[in-house]
């Protein structure tokens, strides 16, 4: 059998600086243009409890089909992409948690699922041997309220990610099992504009998903790891895995010392939130970060109300069907 693989992406739509509501209405026109592709292959997310007095939209989500391999799967997600792109009116923002915001609940990731395993196990295994290194290469959440954080505030602080527990089915760990769709899913990394990033990623991944060898699960060893990678990203801890996965799949170490949250935070310090904010849109379709002109666009209740009848609404049944399967 050989593994088959599929993509999440959360991001944030800000109008100009904060998600809104009329994020749904972007959903609906998707839906609208291919209901049998998008009604199932998009989500939208929300703030919870305190979080919501920052504001209640969170995140939006798109998914790709099955793929086989990582060039069809980033080829997809490209796809993906463009839809999104075509309906959205504000700017899409890919990062695990809004530069000025403090919000555990209001976060974004970029999820990976990997299926058909013979031996499921032996890949779960060997991807949390690995996954400390693995996550520098999305790792894009560089502050709190404003403030400098290191690599990924999402991930030490996000309600939906933890650290790993003997129960690999529970939910809310960087890596679980999916009772619902029965396979691994990686829940730990951040979303990034650069999808070059993204094949080295879904490249390794399919590497490590293939290998024969069988790395000894440590969780304890993981979990203390995780830690300290969130804040101070590669040291020399991780230049034995490192050297590991090279052998097995060539990547530039440079991939790992220099990272997307390293990126978006220099690029804030020089140029602030809203100009910073418009980079990553611009290269959410263009790979690279350049300031462009956002236009002044004012809320447009009509279209939440839409968004909310014609998206949210007949979402609902699935949605909980999905929630009570996965709990």
């Amino acid at each position: 059998m050989n593994p088959t693989f599929g993509m999440e992406e959360e991001v944030f739509i800000v109008e100009p600086t904060k998600p809104s509501v009329q994020s749904l209405y972007y959903l609906s026109k998707l839906v609208r243009n291919n209901p049998k592709r998008h009604l199932k292959h998009t989500d939208s997310n929300f703030s919870r409890k305190k979080d919501i007095l920052q504001g209640l939209m969170s995140g939006v989500e798109i998914s790709t089909f099955v793929n086989n391999n990582a060039p069809s799967l980033v080829a997809d997600l490209k796809q993906r992409r463009t839809e999104l792109n075509d309906v959205s009116e504000g700017l899409i923002v890919p990062l695990g948690h809004l530069i000025n915001f403090e919000t555990p609940s209001n976060t974004c990731a970029l999820q990976f699922h990997i299926g058909n395993l013979d031996n499921p196990e032996r890949v779960y295994s060997n991807l949390v041997h690995f996954l400390p290194l693995l996550f520098l290469l999305a790792a894009n959440s560089p502050s709190v309220a404003g403030n400098y954080f290191g690599k990924s505030w999402r991930l030490l602080h996000s309600y939906a990610v933890g650290p790993l527990q003997e129960d690999w089915t529970v939910r809310f760990q960087d890596i679980i099992f999916a009772k619902r769709t029965g396979t691994i899913e990686l829940r730990c990394f951040d979303p990034i504009w650069d999808l070059k990033r993204i094949y080295e990623l879904a490249k390794a991944i399919e590497c490590i998903a293939n290998l024969d060898h069988n790395y000894e699960l440590d969780i304890e060893k993981y979990n203390s790891l995780r830690a300290d990678v969130a804040v101070n990203g590669f040291t020399e801890k991780l230049e034995p895995l490192y050297e590991e996965l090279n052998a097995i799949c060539d990547i530039k170490k440079s991939f790992f010392k220099v990272t997307p949250a390293d990126i978006v935070w220099k690029h804030y310090l020089k140029h602030g939130l809203e100009d910073t904010y418009s980079a990553l849109d611009y290269g959410y379709m263009n790979n690279k970060l350049k300031v462009s002109e956002v236009e002044p666009r004012k809320k447009n209740l009509a279209k939440m109300i839409t968004g909310f009848a014609t998206y949210y609404i007949p979402k609902l049944p699935y949605d909980l069907w999905k929630y009570l399967q996965e709990h």
